[in-house]
């Protein structure tokens, strides 16, 4: 039974070599031809023909048709015979062919003998993007024709034997990197897209990195890679999930956002370290930095702490960094939520340049501007600055109306410019309204010299600083396209973020709360009681140079002014929920790159908060509580975004380019036109039907 597989096996693949056009250079004596590898699709057969150097038994040209890769060949390999198999990327005045693969490129010098007349007209007339295999000598090039700009450049292959296996037809577009294609034709012809070496360096540092991942994790920390389900239930609160339809009327199954619950199940379950690269799934619009579909690096360990958990992800990345990234070093500098949004405006900032917020409230206290007055008198009241060094005498008209545009249209807010001339005088429509004592104590208190530029807002902290902080990094975009190096691209700036609020007010529901990171983040110990005392809590805040900052709580809001040793003293109230969360983010170059926590692992207290202060339906969850009412093990882990690790580490402006086959910006796919539709035959087995829009129907599709 076996040989017979075997002869028609063989019967197979002599029939699809019919197909491959096969050349041989005359020049060649017998005796070379005999130890040449035979050009046709190789049998299975215990007699392989002889070839002149023993093929390779690992690395990339292992078990293959060739014996090298286009990018590796050197003067150390001169005389040597060797075949090669790739992409035609250029054909040069009948004289040369270079020959492309994942690896690099090789000059094919083209015979010019009489009597390799026939390779020669076969080789001059292949077309670009062609496959071939090609066979021949390793030889120097002339003097004076290296190229210094190819790894192969000092030496070519004089071309003995050919096959093509296949020529191409006209493509939509060149494959060369320096050729600009649309986003969409590039996502149409993905299969085409992968070729350029770009992609080819981002999937390949992608496949290290993780390899690297998988080894630090396995076996030198004893980690269990687990799969966990792709199909599963709706998960209260966060992101819209996919809805998967089943057999059984009216029930549906959700695709994971996250494998949150199955690795807290894994920890009840006394795996006690998990890992998984696990694909993920929201059903949101996708973004630059946003896929539909995604991959996450994801961690979990019981008995462990936050700092555990954060030494880990340090070492993890020390570990898998690539080298010619240039070495990273740990531990990463951390920095609390509320100092991120006093000093940066955002919870993940970027750390590459300063331009930090500076509160200049106390500069307008005794202001006449009614505007300042009324928003000093309001809870949370503030006036922030940031300043843009060198900006007054580099940002054009247009581009100062550029910031004014997205305060007002992003943030609903007008923001005031004061520009410090090269006399140390001001450019303002605050001028005429700020005393002169005022005005010295604002460049004073911001460090602003001539030729800087002051952004000024004011109003509520939770609306001033997000707005400040979007502004600070359109400025660092503007500055660099006027020629001022702000944030260096091979720089790589990790932070971590802790001590976030553990609940943040409710944008759907005012009054209510949800969860900063999700429901099962456990809350700082010392915070704990606060869940069942006053989870609303708000702290108050003294401002004062004469005074330190210090933290005590009131139950009411207000702007109020208080004596203490003769120093006037201004209380701010800060809105947001005094609980904070054993909740930490890793923050790359401004981007969020992982996120984690410490889980609750008490039934009774994770029950609290999904009935009492989140009011969600317990029951979707009954399966996880009663889990931890079965002997949980305390525990906490973290969920780096691999995508978006990868895309930094490359410098692409989108997940996108570190993705093999990702989604379109609208969140489909333009190579096989997914989502597509269903028949109503195909749709009565869910029990589902269409309600069409208006003007749409099932024509639509494809559109």
């Amino acid at each position: 039974m076996a040989s017979r597989s075997r002869y028609v096996l063989q019967r197979v693949l002599r029939g699809l070599s019919a197909h491959t056009v096969c050349y041989h250079s005359s020049v060649l004596r017998s005796w070379q031809r005999r130890l040449l590898w035979k050009p046709q699709v190789r049998h299975l057969s215990c007699s392989d023909t002889l070839c002149l150097s023993d093929p390779p038994t690992t690395g990339p040209s292992s078990l293959s048709l060739r014996s090298h890769t286009c990018g590796e060949l050197t003067l150390h390999h001169l005389g040597e015979k060797v075949t090669l198999c790739g992409w035609v990327q250029y054909l040069r005045q009948d004289l040369f062919v270079i020959l492309r693969d994942f690896s690099g490129q090789t000059q094919i010098l083209i015979p010019q003998e009489e009597s390799a007349s026939h390779l020669k007209a076969v080789l001059c007339n292949l077309t670009v993007e062609s496959v071939i295999k090609v066979t021949g000598t390793v030889i120097r090039r002339p003097v004076g024709q290296e190229n210094k700009g190819m790894a192969t450049g000092e030496i070519e292959i004089l071309a003995e034997d050919l096959e093509v296996f296949n020529l191409c037809q006209k493509l939509p577009f060149e494959v060369k990197d320096f050729v600009k294609k649309s986003e969409i034709l590039r996502m149409q012809y993905r299969y085409l897209d992968l070729r350029s070496a770009q992609m080819q360096r981002n999937l390949r540092l992608r496949s290290q990195l993780v390899m690297k991942m998988r080894e630090y994790l396995c076996n030198v920390h004893g980690f269990v890679d687990v799969e966990t389900p792709t199909l599963f239930k709706r998960t209260p609160g966060g992101a819209q999930e996919f809805v998967v339809p089943s057999r059984e009327p009216g029930r549906f199954y959700s695709l994971p956002q996250s494998p949150q619950q199955f690795k807290q199940l894994l920890m009840v379950a006394g795996i006690d370290r998990y890992f998984q690269m696990a694909r993920c799934y929201r059903d949101e619009g996708s973004k630059p930095d946003r896929q539909p579909e995604f991959t996450q690096v994801d961690i979990e360990m019981s008995f462990v702490d936050a700092a555990g958990i954060m030494s880990l992800v340090e070492g993890l990345l020390q570990y898998s960094w690539p080298a010619e990234k240039g070495p990273i070093t740990v531990p990463f500098q951390t920095m609390t939520y509320e100092g991120a949004m006093r000093d940066y405006g955002v919870d993940k900032p970027d750390t590459r340049f300063n331009m930090k917020l500076i509160d200049v409230s106390e500069v307008f206290l005794s202001t006449e501007i009614d505007f300042l007055r009324s928003v000093l008198s309001q809870p949370e009241g503030s006036v922030q600055a940031i300043k843009v060094t060198s900006a007054a005498k580099l940002f054009t008209g247009k581009d100062l109306e550029k910031l004014k545009q997205t305060a007002k249209t992003c943030f609903g807010q007008e923001v005031s410019m004061v520009l410090v001339k090269q006399d140390g005088t001001l450019k303002s429509p605050l001028k005429k309204l700020l005393s002169v004592s005022a005005a010295d104590e604002l460049l004073k208190r911001t460090g602003a010299e001539p030729g800087d530029l002051l952004l000024l807002a004011a109003g509520p902290l939770h609306t001033v600083r997000p707005l400040l902080g979007n502004l600070r990094l359109q400025c660092a975009e503007l500055l660099e396209f006027h020629g001022i190096s702000v944030r260096s691209p091979s720089a790589f700036h990790f932070l971590w973020v802790v001590d976030f609020p553990l609940f943040l007010p409710s944008e759907q529901e005012p009054g209510q709360l949800e969860s900063a990171h999700h429901p099962f983040t456990a809350p700082l110990p010392e915070d704990t009681q606060l869940l069942y005392t006053e989870p609303h809590k708000v702290a108050v805040y003294i401002h004062s140079k004469s005074v330190p900052c210090c933290p005590f709580f009131i139950h009411y809001f207000g702007y109020l002014e208080i004596i203490i040793h003769h120093v006037r003293v201004s209380l701010r109230v800060f809105h947001h929920s005094q609980v904070r969360g054993q909740h930490y983010d890793l923050v790359l170059n401004g981007c969020e790159i992982g996120g984690g926590s410490i889980r609750i692992h008490k039934a009774s207290e994770q029950l609290h908060v999904l009935k009492n202060i989140l009011k969600e339906d317990p029951n979707l969850l009954s399966h996880l509580l009663e889990a931890l009412d079965s002997g949980a093990p305390p525990h906490g882990g973290i969920a780096l975004g691999l995508d978006r690790l990868v895309s930094i580490m490359v410098g692409a402006p989108s997940i996108r380019d570190v993705i093999a086959f990702p989604k379109s910006s609208r969140g489909t796919d333009l190579m096989s036109c997914a989502p597509s539709l269903v028949s109503e035959e195909e749709l009565k087995h869910y029990h589902i039907s269409v309600k069409w829009p208006a003007g749409c129907g099932q024509n639509e599709e494809g559109k």
